[in-house]
């Protein structure tokens, strides 16, 4: 049998593929993150709390609706990006004059609370979610079953992160998005709706997160706290990558993914705590992050 420094090629391929699997999540959470703070500078603190409810929205759509996978992965975006837009209006507007960290004050007291009551509604236990019947099954690769479930999650969850890159970075509407953080008052003159766009901008962050909740209600137990869990992980994630990098999001969310996957190969105890390892590293190394700006 083939070994690479004494483990099973077959063992590593697998883990890789695993964690490139959940580098797929970190990049799409992390990315709804980089925008939020990337064009409003705000630190979303509630972005877990939103990530679970995208996975519950896709749950209780089945449940009392009847409402199919598919149809869900469209409605959860947006039934969480419009809370998302009423948290911006009546409450991040009012203290958007403010220093930063009562943005992330109230987001944070936000989470606290939206947890604590799915927490007396729905308990602890997680629920499962169905895999819809058309991804059900896998592919054998020969060392490993890989679930089709899996390799879906893969492509729509980078798909989704470069299509967010391509509208913010290469289309009119990013550059207005851009525009409007470092120069608000020039872009109103211009007859652009600034607030506005900052209300879209939030919501689209929250939606992202709630994409990300409904592509993983069918691979992990949803849960109130399915997203507390995920969110410092996330937060490590975007402070490698510099925070508001739309690019350095994406790249560091799947590198992350797959370096957890090779630890859980070569050290399995030290699998939980790698990333954040690195970010001291890259703090010591560059405080901006890998693809942060200088302020």
């Amino acid at each position: 049998m083939t070994t690479i420094f004494g483990v099973p090629l077959a063992a590593m391929f697998g883990q890789l593929l695993l964690g490139l699997i959940n580098g797929a999540f970190y990049a799409l959470l992390s990315l709804g993150l980089a925008v939020i703070f990337g064009l409003l500078r705000i630190i979303n603190f509630a972005h877990g709390v939103q990530y679970m409810l995208g996975a519950f929205s896709a749950m209780l759509l089945l449940k009392f609706l009847g409402v199919g996978y598919w149809t869900t992965l469209l409605l959860a975006p947006l039934l969480v990006g419009t809370l998302g837009i009423l948290i911006e209006r009546l409450l991040l507007r009012r203290i958007a004059h403010l220093d930063h960290l009562y943005g992330l004050l109230l987001t944070f007291g936000l989470a606290m609370i939206i947890e604590g009551s799915f927490i007396n509604l729905f308990g602890v236990s997680g629920s499962s979610y169905p895999i819809p019947e058309a991804l059900q099954g896998g592919f054998k690769l020969g060392f490993m079953f890989l679930p089709t479930y899996r390799v879906w999650v893969l492509v729509a969850g980078l798909g989704m992160c470069l299509f967010t890159w391509y509208m913010i970075e290469k289309t009119r509407l990013g550059a207005y998005m851009r525009a409007g953080t470092e120069k608000p008052q020039l872009m109103q003159a211009f007859g652009v709706n600034v607030p506005l766009l900052t209300t879209l901008t939030y919501g689209f962050g929250v939606a992202l997160a709630a994409f990300a909740g409904a592509l993983a209600a069918p691979i992990y137990s949803v849960s109130p706290t399915m997203g507390s869990n995920l969110l410092i992980v996330v937060f490590a994630v975007v402070v490698i990558g510099g925070m508001g990098s739309i690019m350095g999001a994406i790249i560091t969310g799947v590198s992350m993914g797959l370096i957890e996957g090779l630890t859980k190969v070569y050290w399995p105890e030290s699998a939980s705590t790698v990333i954040f390892f690195v970010m001291i590293l890259v703090l010591l190394v560059r405080p901006n992050g890998l693809f942060g700006k200088e302020a």
